[in-house]
């Protein structure tokens, strides 16, 4: 801000003013240009209004399908559930063993040389820019319908996430006992086992267990592809309109990923 106030005298009294006109005239250009290019989005979006006015109805009459929940269709979910559990956690533990090293590429302080620097951020970009649905269906075609694909599509869409925290958490060590243990001669290996995991260890545990956490929910939809999950029952029963037994996944799902959240928080209190 080039002047950050100004006093203007009017009839003879001093008033304070935040900014001056040439700032006011550009906050009110820059308001004005959002809200245009907001219309000309909104007008670009094509919207059936009468679509729109007649969802309260459509929303009623899907509600009146699907209550009361199929109860008996409850002990047929329970695989399809532990395998969304289990996709999870074998999706968030391969991230984790796979964003080590990207972490220690993508901080500046441990990466070898420039060009190792640019490699883990490029990973780092690349994983994090493509959706897991995209992931999953790459896997689905790569190996086939089922757990493994939803594995590594939760895995690789997860390195990215997993990777730039903890490069951020090494970042920012202290570096004197870093220096101490090189000074002794350790070598690299020791230095970063000694030095540099004893300082992120409380950022690790938090960063692991808030991925796992967002990974349950990821692995309600991913089976929409074929990955495996209990998305797999869903899509086949909305595809048969079977609403009650729709409403019976979506308890089930509501019901893991509030237990899901409740252990990740309970965690990342306690390393907090």
């Amino acid at each position: 801000m080039s002047n950050e106030s100004e006093l203007s005298r009017s009839s003879g009294t001093a008033e304070w003013e935040r900014f001056d006109s040439r700032e006011r005239l550009v906050r009110y250009l820059l308001v004005l240009g959002t809200l245009v290019v907001l219309a000309v989005s909104w007008r670009q979006m094509e919207i059936n209004y009468s679509y729109v006015a007649s969802a309260p109805t459509e929303v009623m009459d899907l509600v009146t399908r699907m209550y009361p929940p199929n109860v008996m269709y409850t002990r047929e979910i329970v695989g399809p559930l532990l395998e969304t559990i289990n996709i999870s956690i074998l999706g968030t533990a391969l991230a984790i063993v796979l964003a080590i090293p990207v972490a220690f590429l993508s901080a500046s302080n441990t990466t070898p040389n420039r060009w190792t620097y640019f490699l883990g951020k490029f990973i780092v970009s690349f994983t994090r820019s493509v959706n897991v649905i995209i992931w999953a269906l790459i896997f689905v075609v790569l190996f086939g319908p089922g757990a493994l694909a939803g594995v590594l599509a939760i895995a690789v869409r997860s390195v990215g996430f997993t990777a730039k925290l903890l490069g951020e958490a090494i970042e920012e060590i202290d570096h004197g006992p870093v220096e101490a243990i090189s000074a002794t001669g350790a070598s690299t290996l020791d230095t970063f086992v000694y030095g540099i995991v004893p300082q992120i260890k409380p950022a690790f545990i938090s960063v692991a267990t808030f991925r796992w956490d967002i990974n349950v929910r990821a692995s309600t939809i991913i089976g929409f592809v074929g990955a495996g999950g209990i998305g797999v029952a869903l899509q086949t029963n909305i595809n048969y309109f079977k609403w009650d037994a729709v409403l019976t996944i979506l308890i089930a799902i509501l019901g893991i990923v509030l237990v899901s959240e409740g252990i990740s928080a309970y965690l990342r209190g306690k390393v907090s």
